[in-house]
């Protein structure tokens, strides 16, 4: 099979952190790029899932809020006073 050269231009912050999360898994920059290009090829796209970090939901009682007393020690009763 024959090379060739791909030239893309990216960050260079984003290429060394890139590097160095790579060279833990015992890839280079240049593999990691095979292996996504071969990735396209067999899913006939691209198979990168895109979405928003979830962000933390505040726990609720479900109107239940201060009128749930938790006793400091669980040994005790809570004190109701």
């Amino acid at each position: 099979m024959s090379k060739t050269n791909i030239n893309i231009r990216t960050d260079a912050e984003i290429k060394s952190q890139a590097q160095e999360v790579l060279s833990q898994l015992g890839l280079d920059l240049s593999t990691a790029i095979n292996l996504f290009l071969r990735q396209v090829i067999y899913n006939r796209g691209v198979n990168i899932e895109l979405s928003l970090p979830e962000q933390k939901k505040k726990a609720s009682l479900g109107g239940w809020e201060d009128k749930i007393i938790i006793a400091d020690d669980f040994d005790e009763p809570p004190d109701l006073n």
